[in-house]
């Protein structure tokens, strides 16, 4: 049984940061991803960071210079680091780890409530 437990979210004021986190429990095999989606009201789900099994890292175009993703492969954990944040970042993000050799295995977190506002 996998488990993904996200923390992190809350409510912020325009220009503040947040740091969120996600730690994977269980029998994963082989990570080939970690990342984060997030999904706003009335919006479709959308990918806003991921980091590959090598290192290499994506973000959708809207955080680029504002949002950072790390992990920690010792602890089967990825961060994301969010700054200068927006009220248009407001959604639920959700921590996702995809795994597996052949035949891929996607897991998704339960969703952390990030809410950008005055």
């Amino acid at each position: 049984q996998v488990r993904l437990v996200e923390s992190g979210g809350g409510l912020v004021q325009p220009g503040g940061s947040l740091r969120l986190s996600c730690a994977a429990s269980g029998s994963i095999v082989r990570i080939k991803s970690m990342g984060w989606y997030r999904q706003a009201p009335g919006k479709q789900r959308e990918l806003v960071a991921e980091i590959r099994s090598g290192g290499s890292t994506n973000y959708v175009d809207s955080v680029k210079g504002r949002f950072a993703i790390s992990r920690d492969t010792a602890k089967n954990t990825v961060y994301l680091q969010m700054s200068g944040l927006k009220p248009e970042d407001t959604a639920v993000y959700y921590c996702n780890v995809v795994s597996g050799w052949v035949a891929t295995t996607y897991y998704w977190g339960q969703g952390t409530q990030v809410a950008v506002s005055s």
